[in-house]
């Protein structure tokens, strides 16, 4: 058995190597095919697709856009209309939280889901390649993920991308995967969570997978049930699987859990496609994939700031250590779609990647996919109960803890006048964030996060540090919320 897995591995990287080399030859091969594709939808006729046969004529017709300007589109796919951004109508609608527009539907076809199905075996068929850990292949393994069960809009499936992906589990690896459907399909998270630690602690996980903040909470239930370490729990665990937010603030946490040397692999799927993931091991980058049903176009960051979006590139044009904003052409029916996500090339043979950051402004360290409009929201509701409430500047911070305690936010906040119940403001301004943001709710009612906390920051403090960093005065604004932690540590 495992002589004819290694052979499978060995085909599958003679396989991989073809597309590494010839990126470009891919890449003008998937743009033809998405064109002639295009011709026959809504969006193509609207954007003249039938007159487009090079680059340059698709960047003079198609325009950058967000998920605003899809929203019409994806509007009368709900109403069930056919043929609008691609060809028929998509399998499902990926329910995804944005950083900019709320929740967001994105279609997904039959050929894109084979595709985020193929390159999520493409990661771990690499990682087997470089690590030689077969026995992986012999035990259990577990994904932290959404429930299976799906919803409908009209007579298309929706539900988030992890508990699609779910459903087409290959039949040979069904038999390793923990946990149960019926486990799976919990909503709740805390009860999923104690579930899933039940069905699991007598067995040989040796995968474990999910985003860094649903991984560090299923660990701690497990040490508070065991008085164990993983290590102990789990001896043979060898691989963590991970992807969706930032890892690095989590590294550490992830070390003292573990107390013990485990692989890590990073993957880069998102509801728009698959793109990239970690294919080696002593690299802390990922291998960009050309050959996943996407179109790649790039614009710096500082142009796209500009607005100089004509200054949009492919993947031929780009330049090593430049941040830039990511836009995508899927088989799914996404046509100059920035994503939100900046990037950055540390190699170009082969094509290499690092996540940079978001366009806008957001804190998602957790996956809560917080935006600017619904921290001002949550702030404004709650001073219209507080009438002696003055506040001069605030920012929102995530606060990582790397011991037992639950990590949370914290609304650094320079009061003019303060609240006279200074925890009651408090509580009521969680609540508000929670009414603002369904997965922030989800979070904290989960008790994956706690409730938000205020920190009082003295007055002139953020003019101190704008001042600090040279940006007091003009058109320089404080962020009002951030994915880290430079500028509120800078503050008290």
């Amino acid at each position: 058995m495992k002589f004819l897995v290694k052979l499978f591995v060995k085909l599958h990287i003679k396989i991989s190597d073809k597309w590494k080399k010839n990126p470009i030859f891919c890449q003008e091969k998937i743009f033809k095919y998405l064109i002639k594709n295009g011709e026959k939808t809504v969006f193509g006729k609207n954007h003249n697709f039938k007159n487009i046969y090079n680059y340059a004529e698709f960047k003079d017709n198609v325009p950058i856009i967000d998920y605003e300007g899809l929203k019409k589109y994806i509007n009368r796919i709900k109403r069930g209309e056919k043929n609008i951004l691609w060809p028929g109508t998509p399998l499902f609608l990926a329910k995804t939280s944005g950083t900019t527009s709320g929740t967001k539907f994105i279609p997904l076809t039959k050929r894109g889901l084979k595709m985020q199905i193929n390159q999520t075996k493409s990661a771990l068929i690499h990682y087997l390649y470089e690590s030689f850990n077969f026995n992986l292949l012999f035990g259990k393994m577990i994904f932290l993920q959404g429930s299976p069960k799906l919803d409908k809009i009209g007579k298309v499936n929706t539900g988030r991308l992890s508990g699609i992906v779910a459903n087409f589990v290959p039949f040979y690896l069904r038999a390793k995967r923990l946990p149960s459907y019926t486990t799976n399909c919990i909503n709740e998270w805390e009860n999923k969570i104690n579930k899933i630690v039940d069905e699991t602690l007598s067995e040989d996980l040796r995968l474990i997978g999910g985003i860094p903040p649903w991984l560090v909470m299923y660990f701690e239930k497990l040490n508070l049930k065991t008085n164990k370490k993983i290590y102990e729990i789990f001896p043979n665990l060898s691989l963590i699987v991970h992807g969706g937010v930032n890892f690095q603030p989590y590294k550490k946490k992830f070390n003292k859990i573990l107390h013990k040397n485990i692989d890590m692999l990073e993957l880069y799927p998102a509801s728009e496609g698959f793109i990239a993931f970690q294919d080696k091991r002593e690299r802390n980058d990922m291998l960009l994939l050309v050959n996943s049903g996407i179109y790649y176009e790039f614009i710096s960051v500082s142009d796209f700031n500009n607005n100089n979006l004509k200054n949009r590139i492919c993947l031929k044009d780009v330049k090593l250590e430049v941040d830039y904003v990511l836009i995508l052409n899927t088989i799914s029916g996404l046509w100059g779609y920035n994503i939100g996500d900046t990037i950055l090339f540390t190699s170009i043979r082969p094509y290499r990647i690092k996540i940079t950051g978001r366009v806008k402004h957001f804190s998602s360290l957790f996956g809560e996919h917080l935006i600017v409009k619904e921290v001002e929201q949550a702030i404004e509701m709650t001073i219209k109960n507080f009438s002696e409430v003055v506040i001069n500047e605030f920012t929102l911070a995530p606060n990582l803890q790397l011991n037992k305690e639950i990590s949370f936010h914290e609304w650094y906040i320079e009061f003019s006048k303060e609240p006279n119940n200074l925890e009651k403001f408090s509580k009521i301004l969680d609540e508000n964030l929670q009414i603002q943001n369904i997965y922030y709710k989800d979070l904290v009612q989960g008790k994956v996060i706690s409730p938000s906390k205020i920190i009082k920051v003295e007055k002139g403090g953020f003019n101190n540090y704008m001042k600090s960093i040279g940006k007091l005065g003009g058109q320089n604004k404080i962020p009002r919320l951030s994915n880290g932690r430079d500028i509120v540590d800078n503050l008290v």
